[in-house]
């Protein structure tokens, strides 16, 4: 394999400068979709099982008891601060400026915070996805562009010639149906790590929703169902 004139290193040594950079910028390209998907799989992997945990931070004594429990899950654990910032807004508005609660309910204070809260993990979550998604629309016609640059350099080979020999268009031909791989092998893995990754992070954010309207339902009447925790601070 090592002396295939057609092969992969022979494509490196008599493609052109055009032919060249089309391949380090696929190359550049698949090790950034592979470097997302390793990191995101390797979070959802830390974040897996989160939901089972949470009957447990219900059966804690305290709320303060709770947050605790789930600050010993991964780090940017979007549960533990879906819980924080709700206890912070609850806190406010309890505590808070006498404008706020004139103003505006709590039921509707929470809502917004703990939906805000919920939109910041979720753009965190999804942080490289469009990335991902950029990758695999574009890395074909990457490809297909040094397969058009291959082709051509077939036909100059040929016009130089003046003879279509096989010899003669191999090797260029080759370059383009080696561009046209390199280019797919660079999508796929991108588009399917894309889908893989969206659903995750809808079953996610399913998770957080449900969390959140748990929370809610506790902020609002200091107590939950099978929960040990009375009180607004869980002090």
């Amino acid at each position: 394999m090592d002396n295939n004139p057609y092969g992969v290193l022979a494509l490196w040594n008599q493609g052109g400068w055009v032919i060249r950079c089309v391949a380090l910028l696929l190359l550049a390209m698949s090790v950034v979709s592979w470097t997302i998907i390793a990191a995101r799989v390797w979070r959802a992997w830390k974040l897996y099982g989160l939901s089972k945990r949470m009957a447990v931070f219900w059966k804690a004594t305290t709320f303060s008891a709770g947050l605790e429990m789930l600050e010993t899950a991964p780090e940017d654990n979007p549960f533990h601060a879906l819980a924080r910032d709700g206890l912070i807004a609850a806190k406010h508005y309890t505590e808070g400026p006498e404008k706020l609660r004139e103003r505006m309910g709590m039921a509707e204070w929470l809502t917004e915070n703990l939906r805000g809260s919920i939109d910041e993990s979720m753009a965190k979550m999804q942080h490289g996805l469009s990335a991902l998604a950029s990758i695999g629309a574009t890395a074909p016609f990457i490809g297909l562009f040094g397969t058009v640059w291959g082709i051509y350099h077939a036909l100059v080979s040929i016009g130089v010639s003046g003879q279509a020999s096989i010899d003669k268009i191999a090797g260029p031909v080759g370059e383009s149906l080696i561009m046209t791989a390199l280019g797919l092998a660079v999508a796929i893995p991108a588009v399917l790590g894309y889908n893989a990754l969206t659903r995750i992070n809808r079953r996610f954010a399913g998770q957080l929703n449900r969390f959140a309207r748990q929370l809610y339902g506790w902020f609002l009447t200091g107590s939950f169902p099978g929960s040990g925790m009375d009180g607004m601070t869980g002090d």
